[in-house]
């Protein structure tokens, strides 16, 4: 997850307060959950030494833009806790992390040879996700690729506890969320996989996650 902008009531933490609350608790909950890994080391396989990566609510450096820094890719990194860039910062030196949100991102020119977004759109509406996926296809090289994750379900506005914190979430069906990255995007998926992971917290409750594979037409020059 990484931001929203919607009102929210008292109580329910926008994605700025939420994160930058949770902190290091997301790496030691998430940071070792298999289809992140696994998706990180197909696009690590495919991408030519030295290749732009951007890191979409790139949390806390860990595990994505540090294993694609280790992999020799030149990796910019962008999300809206200042806390969340602060630890990036530290921890993975050898990326470029920006604190702020999508809208305000300028791609490098000729774009990105991939984008990783795992959970980044959560804490959207449903129309600033459209805009967002928009975005980030928009960004990619021709050829490039985009690895992203969601929790697919048919919400909009939901309010949740999640770790422990009031937050308002919104996402889409599976058969939804594909149907936006081929149509909306115009993205060619390559494949989509669901998944189930328990965080590694107190209490934490079964996730199910959407992993999917995408492509950008044309030849990466």
């Amino acid at each position: 997850m990484s931001e929203t902008h919607q009102e929210n009531g008292p109580g329910v933490l926008g994605a700025a307060e939420l994160f930058d609350g949770v902190g290091l608790d997301y790496e030691r909950a998430f940071g070792r959950l298999p289809a992140q890994l696994a998706a990180v080391d197909w696009l690590t396989g495919r991408l030519s030494p030295g290749s732009r990566v951007l890191d979409a609510g790139s949390g806390t450096g860990r595990p994505v833009a540090e294993l694609l820094v280790a992999a020799g890719h030149r990796v910019t990194g962008v999300d809206v806790s200042a806390t969340m860039v602060e630890l990036a910062r530290a921890q993975v030196p050898g990326a470029r992390f920006e604190q702020g949100d999508l809208r305000g991102h300028t791609p490098p020119e000729g774009g990105y040879h991939a984008v990783c977004a795992f959970f980044p759109l959560l804490m959207m509406d449903r129309k600033e996700q459209i805009g967002a996926l928009r975005r980030m296809a928009s960004w990619l090289a021709p050829g490039g690729l985009l690895v992203s994750a969601t929790v697919p379900a048919d919400v909009e506005g939901l309010e949740i506890v999640w770790m422990g914190r009031r937050a308002r979430v919104s996402s889409f069906s599976a058969e939804a969320y594909l149907g936006l990255l081929r149509e909306e995007c115009g993205l060619e998926v390559l494949r989509a996989e669901l998944s189930v992971f328990r965080p590694e917290v107190a209490g934490g409750e079964p996730e199910e996650h959407l992993f999917v594979y995408a492509r950008r037409a044309g030849e990466d020059g």
